[in-house]
């Protein structure tokens, strides 16, 4: 029996019969092909040079030999495979069909179950407890369901055995699918881990709502490592993640550690206005908006209206939100944050600059303390180290010669000169350097604010204060005020500004004035280096930058 083979006409497959109008492409299917007959056929190869079919060389079929054997072995493979598929295929029909069959109800007999949190779940070791939350993770093992349940305070590890993990319904649950899990807090087994070191033996589940699945699933809505972009349009999703929930921990434990801390240094909280007719800090970053006719702007800061509270309330401060039009694109400006401002009376500069100190150090040591933020911060940032009393103090005229030695040069290229505003930077550069907190102080008069008083000992300069940390540089900026009427108009007058909007801040100077002093901390910077966060974007619930104002 001949077999013809034609490399550039023929065609390997089952209904290749091998004649010379029908032939194989190659000599190891066509021997593959014939496998099964009693004797070997003959093959014969097209030689194009020769125009016409020959028989096959020794080594050609030798060779051929080698190839038919490796496509026995691969068909063999293939054979078993579909088999066990067939296999898996019928065990997983059946299984289905059982599934149909199975109904989740509550066993009455068994105990009562406890409403917990998961945070306090550890206070119930054996006992039967039931607990709301979202499927965080889920891993389906056959006859095993592991979910590891969320509930805003904390993750459970959840098993389901037996029918439970075998129903229909068990098998269709999906991330972020609401549900009520029943069951008895158990500790893990020794050599395993859980979080909180305990789990869940689930005995019943109660679907609230169950997430899609499929093209509109959770993951395919977002994925770790996704486009900075899509997660920001996303917010409400990304949210749900392990790392964004902890920073909005651990703000919170911040910003319950900062009241706590004016409690105790004697501060009251006022609560000023967001829509507002004066400027605090430049005109070119004001938001506009029409307020019943008349032209208003979201506030850059609420200081004026502190300094306005020291006559009757004593020291001050505000939690407030602060607006900026700042068409900047760093990692630590957003146009809008929330500003944590305070002015204090009856003070000098250095008692203000020992303040802040102690009001930052502080802080900081409740937040470590706290039980759910303390923790966070160390696994968000390992290394952090807690800053401690005293700070760094460098002047601003030391600051520039610091820089001019190091050969670091200002915004335009050119070595730094007194008058200069450090930008970003070279203050990053100078504080990361150091490796310690500043309080950089004593900035140019022209490069600062119309409220800030001058120092006696070189009226070039101001009573004023940057707080410089290391990793994030500026959190903190400040500064004495002007208690002379003379000295404000003056100020008015050289950044031209009109002072009749600001006659109720003029006020403060005429009925019995007194030296004093505020300063406003970013709390989305100091989050971002307590967090070892790369942009205060990772800090803000929902930041509002240029060109973001959704979701």
């Amino acid at each position: 029996m001949s077999i013809y083979i034609n490399e550039s006409s023929g065609i390997d497959g089952l209904s290749t019969v091998g004649s010379a109008d029908k032939p194989f492409q190659t000599a190891s299917y066509a021997l593959f092909a014939q496998s099964e007959g009693n004797s070997e056929p003959k093959l014969l190869v097209f030689k194009k040079e020769d125009n016409e079919y020959q028989e096959i060389s020794a080594s050609a079929l030798k060779k051929a030999h080698k190839g038919a054997e490796g496509l026995k072995k691969k068909a063999l493979k293939q054979k078993e495979l579909d088999a066990k598929k067939q296999k898996q295929q019928a065990e997983n029909a059946a299984r289905q069909m059982a599934a149909l069959d199975i109904k989740i109800e509550e066993d009455k007999s068994l105990p009562t179950a406890h409403r917990v949190k998961i945070n306090k779940a550890p206070e119930f070791v054996g006992q039967r407890v039931k607990v709301y939350g979202w499927i965080h993770r889920l891993r389906n093992n056959k006859k095993l369901v592991f979910i590891v349940l969320r509930d805003g305070s904390g993750f459970l590890q959840a098993v389901l055995t037996g029918d439970l993990a075998l129903a229909k319904q068990t098998q269709e649950l999906t991330l972020e699918s609401s549900v009520a899990l029943y069951g008895k807090v158990n500790k893990v087994p020794e050599g395993k881990t859980a979080p909180g070191g305990i789990e869940l033996a689930v005995d019943y589940y109660e679907i609230v709502s169950l997430a899609p699945a499929g093209d509109d699933s959770f993951t395919n809505k977002i994925s770790e490592g996704a486009d900075p972009s899509l997660l920001l349009e996303q917010r409400h999703l990304a949210l749900r993640g392990e790392t964004l929930s902890s920073i909005m921990k651990v703000r919170a434990g911040l910003m319950k550690a900062v009241r706590r801390v004016y409690d105790e240094e004697g501060l009251t909280e006022v609560t000023p206005p967001c829509m507002v007719q004066t400027q605090v800090e430049g005109g070119s970053t004001l938001f506009k908006l029409d307020y019943y006719g008349e032209e208003a702007f979201l506030t850059q800061s609420s200081q004026l209206y502190l300094e306005t509270c020291l006559p009757a309330l004593g020291d001050v401060y505000c939690v407030q939100e602060s607006f900026r039009a700042e068409k900047s694109h760093t990692r630590r400006h957003l146009s809008e944050y929330t500003h944590i401002e305070a002015e204090l009376c009856f003070l000098n500069f250095d008692e203000f600059l020992n303040h802040i100190e102690r009001v930052l150090v502080k802080t900081i040591d409740y937040v470590l303390q706290d039980p759910v933020a303390g923790p966070l911060v160390k696994q968000l940032n390992p290394n952090f180290k807690a800053p401690t009393l005293p700070f760094k103090r460098l002047e601003y005229n030391d600051a520039i010669e610091w820089l001019k030695a190091h050969g670091i040069e200002n915004e335009e290229g050119e070595e730094f000169k007194f008058g200069d505003d450090i930008a970003e930077a070279a203050e990053r550069r100078m504080v990361d350097t150091m490796g310690v907190p500043i309080l950089l102080t004593k900035f140019p008069v022209e490069i600062k604010s119309f409220y800030m008083p001058r120092c006696k000992d070189d009226p070039r300069v101001t009573e004023s204060v940057d707080v410089l940390m290391p990793t994030v540089g500026e959190i903190t900026g400040g500064s004495m005020r002007i208690s002379s009427v003379d000295e404000l108009l003056a100020g008015f007058k050289r950044e031209k500004i009109d002072p009749k909007p600001y006659y109720w801040f003029i006020d403060q100077r005429i009925y019995g004035s007194v030296p004093h002093g505020g300063y406003g901390l970013g709390t989305e910077r100091i989050l971002a280096w307590l967090c070892d966060r790369y942009t205060v974007r990772d800090c803000s619930l929902y930041p509002r930058f240029t060109g973001r104002c959704k979701p």
